[in-house]
């Protein structure tokens, strides 16, 4: 019987906006040679650098800007109305 599933451990994920880190486990570690770091459990684990995470998503940090709705038309209604 063939393995077929990825393996599966420990990685430390370090954001790179803000630079903040969190432990957690993913199959990342057996797809491709990682940077290590020494964890506060003096363990040392792989890091998986990450341009945006929960940390500084403008979602989960509530800086997001709403979204306009409405198309070209109703802009010019709510500008000019009829007049």
């Amino acid at each position: 019987m063939k393995d077929i599933h990825p393996t599966y451990g420990p990685v430390v994920v370090r954001d790179q906006t803000s630079g903040d880190t969190f432990l957690t486990r993913s199959t990342v570690v057996g797809t491709r040679t990682l940077p290590t770091i020494t964890w506060t459990d003096g363990k040392t684990y792989p890091v998986l650098d990450v341009e945006i995470s929960s940390s500084s998503h403008p979602i989960w940090t509530g800086t997001a800007r709403p979204i306009e709705r409405g198309g070209r038309i109703e802009k010019f209604n709510q500008r000019y109305g009829r007049r």
